[in-house]
């Protein structure tokens, strides 16, 4: 009893809304955490403890700790963080963003026609649509293996469902940390622009933006020393259940954060990037509530939407499993 309260007091101090935050380790920590504290009650119990939440921002931040593991495991990743849009909705002057073609290799195809690829364009979205169709199939398992441990007779049986119920729950938290780190990029204006780090001298600029490499300080210092993750998550709006294809939801919602980018540079101009103005700290409590909003509605419509997906091998409809159609167990353990 002294150590589960020992444990709750750690995880509240975690929790608690700290005096500065940074976009960075903190930042992303702040995404993840203010996403879960905001989860709807219908979604499972073992999301919405304050160890879950806890879990997830530190796992939030895995997407930039494993930089450095070595040159073909980074040089596969790294482009994944970003998109490099411009303001008329192409990437690098190249194809149009939107529509989102349907695959990578597509992607790939029309970056390459206009001799430039993913590596140098970015393909933030594909690493957004990734992780939250995964989650969604992870959320399908963990329907399946909830309702077949209920029904199970066998008792060896039934132990191997509760183990896989219990890895199923640590990899979705792992999965929900992964989605949190790439649509907490999506709401940087600079993870999403062509002007990521400065305006850049290649591009015109007549209204004279400054060329200083502004992106690390901005979501760096700026938010680390202005920043409260009270506000944050005060500023985070209602569940919005959408019900459209995910690569509709991703485009406009980077899109959404693209068209930020020249009132970020004004406001560097107007000198409200300052450490103390009320301005800077503003927009970047605005963008993390964004980025952590949109994740807590992309959790809720990967949980709908596990309702009419698949699992287990042969291959099984999650409504057959429900219903008591079939013996979910031989699907998910595996006929071979």
């Amino acid at each position: 009893m002294i150590r589960a309260a020992a444990l709750a007091s750690a995880l509240l101090f975690t929790l608690a809304p700290a005096p500065a935050l940074a976009w960075g380790s903190m930042g992303h920590r702040t995404v993840g955490v203010a996403a879960m504290r905001a989860l709807p009650k219908d979604l499972p119990g073992f999301l919405r403890t304050l160890e879950a939440a806890a879990d997830v921002g530190e796992l939030s931040r895995e997407a930039d700790r494993w930089k450095g593991a070595g040159r073909i495991h980074d040089h596969n990743r790294d482009a994944g963080h970003f998109l490099d849009l411009g303001g008329d909705g192409k990437l690098l002057g190249g194809p149009n963003f939107a529509p989102l073609p349907a695959t990578r290799a597509d992607y790939e195809k029309a970056l390459q026609a206009a001799g430039i690829d993913s590596w140098k364009a970015g393909y933030l979205p594909y690493s957004i649509i990734d992780q939250q169709q995964q989650l969604a199939k992870d959320f399908a398992y963990w329907r399946v293996l909830t309702h077949a441990i209920g029904n199970e007779k066998d008792r060896d049986r039934r132990t191997w469902l509760a183990r896989d119920l219990e890895r199923r729950e640590a990899q979705i938290l792992r999965t929900i940390g992964e989605l949190s780190h790439y649509v907490g990029d999506g709401s940087q204006p600079l993870h999403v622009s062509v002007h990521y780090n400065g305006w850049g001298s290649e591009y015109p600029n007549p209204q004279g933006y400054t060329n200083a490499k502004i992106h690390g300080a901005f979501e760096g210092d700026l938010v680390k020393d202005n920043v409260n993750a009270d506000l944050v998550e005060r500023a985070v709006t209602p569940l919005r259940n959408f019900d459209g294809p995910i690569e509709d939801e991703t485009v406009a919602y980077l899109l959404a954060t693209e068209r930020l980018v020249v009132p970020l540079y004004e406001l560097e101009k107007a000198r409200g990037l300052k450490d103390g103005d009320p301005r800077g700290a503003k927009f970047a409590t605005q963008q993390l509530a964004v980025g952590a909003s949109e994740l807590r509605d992309m959790i809720y419509s990967a949980w709908t939407g596990s309702l009419d997906t698949t699992f287990g091998w042969p291959i099984t409809r999650v409504q057959d499993a429900l219903s008591g159609k079939i013996d979910a167990y031989r699907p998910l353990y595996g006929k071979d």
